[in-house]
């Protein structure tokens, strides 16, 4: 027998109540964060690249860490600042869990 059942297909994120201005400082400001990290990091992994003294265990862990933090960045970030220029904020389940 099968019983009723209902797939989560998306979230919706309700967040704090903000007026326009105060999103769109915040929507400029983590685009700024968003951006000097990325170049941080591509600064960080084409001078480990570039400079072959610096083919060593650390730098190798070193940018091992600016791959990483690039992909948090670019997993994290473009989301929120979706979330912040549209009132209906939907998430998918997927996303949510990860």
């Amino acid at each position: 027998m099968v019983k009723n059942q209902t797939m989560v297909t998306e979230f919706l994120l309700l967040g704090f109540l903000l007026g326009p201005r105060i999103q769109m400082l915040l929507f400029g400001l983590f685009s700024l964060f968003y951006v000097f990290t990325l170049l941080g990091n591509g600064t960080i992994l084409g001078l480990i690249s570039l400079d072959s003294r610096l083919h060593t265990p650390m730098y190798f862990f070193l940018s091992h860490l600016a791959v990483v933090n690039i992909a948090y960045a670019c997993n994290t970030v473009p989301q929120m600042l979706v979330n912040l220029l549209h009132p209906a904020k939907p998430i998918s389940f997927a996303g949510c869990m990860t």
